[in-house]
């Protein structure tokens, strides 16, 4: 059995940056072992394997794991997978064309929006798939001692710890510089002890750092899942410019956007574009994008 599968770079411009995702083009005939093997071999944050969508309706089912579990929903698995299929202009035999992709997924429907360049794709942006929601406070000794931070190191003016979702939980954590930032180093055991997989998917740290065109930075860990730290995560930042918006004064907002950086701390550069809409008080719609560039293709022998 031959499986082709394609790579790109999610949140970049450039080749060898962002977040590198395999997306398995034909998952049709895959067991659930099957993909999570995959995923375990090529070792990315997370792989992508796009099946027949149950309503014709939509363009295609797709499942995401990390090397180590499923998820419902991820940011750059989506943005990347959009940016394939709009590339090559069909799915599983089926035309892929337009500007609007739906992906039927374990958290629910995923629409995308498809951003071209002289006709050719260029980005994709997603709207998450859940509102807003807000879970348990975390302690602020959890997270220092998981992070390898002293707790003066982490703000609580705005928010504590807490966990927030659009579709999968992280731990949003505000830092006090963004020295901090670079200091930080994930402590697996410590997640072992404090914050298991059912609890949140990670631990979000993020910095007000406005520096050029960036408004913040940020760096996402989640050790039990597979993905010590992750260069770009949509699904995070997607979260967290929904608790920014949560947290603004103001009860009604048409878009409030921010450009956020991650990943510049170990190498792999990226840039996501994140916005939300906010009306009578609730957060009403939050969206995360950005480009992508393609890197390999290939059949897997099964």
């Amino acid at each position: 059995m031959q499986v082709p599968f394609t790579t790109v770079d999610v949140f970049t411009d450039r080749k060898f940056g962002g977040n590198p995702l395999a997306v398995v083009t034909d998952a049709r005939g895959l067991s659930d072992g099957q993909m999570q093997a995959i995923a375990a071999e090529f070792n990315l944050a997370e792989t992508t394997f796009v099946l027949p969508p149950g309503d014709p309706a939509h363009t295609a089912e797709v499942r995401i794991f990390t090397p180590k579990a499923e998820l419902p929903f991820a940011g750059h698995p989506n943005v990347g997978t959009a940016f394939v299929l709009a590339s090559t202009g069909e799915c599983l035999g089926r035309k892929a064309a337009g500007d609007r992709l739906v992906f039927e997924e374990k958290a629910g429907l995923v629409p995308l929006d498809v951003v071209r360049d002289n006709g050719a794709v260029i980005a994709s942006r997603l709207a998450a798939p859940q509102p807003l929601t807000l879970g348990d406070e975390i302690a602020i000794e959890i997270v220092a001692e998981a992070c390898s931070l002293a707790p003066d190191q982490i703000v609580t003016r705005a928010h504590r710890p807490i966990v927030a979702s659009c579709g999968v939980g992280f731990v949003m954590v505000e830092l006090a510089s963004r020295a901090a930032l670079a200091a930080a180093q994930v402590r697996a055991d410590a997640f072992v002890r404090h914050l298991p997989m059912e609890r949140a998917v990670g631990i979000h740290l993020y910095v007000p750092a406005k520096d050029g065109d960036l408004d913040i930075q940020s760096r996402m860990f989640a050790p039990l899942y597979g993905v010590p730290e992750d260069p770009a995560t949509g699904s995070a930042n997607v979260a967290l410019i929904g608790l920014l918006a949560h947290l603004d004064a103001r009860a009604d907002i048409a878009a409030l956007a921010r450009a956020i950086g991650q990943g510049f701390d170990m190498g792999r550069p990226s840039l996501l574009q994140a916005c939300a809409e906010k009306k009578a008080g609730t957060v009403t719609a939050t969206y995360i994008g950005g480009r992508c560039v393609p890197m390999m293709r290939g059949t897997i022998e099964l």
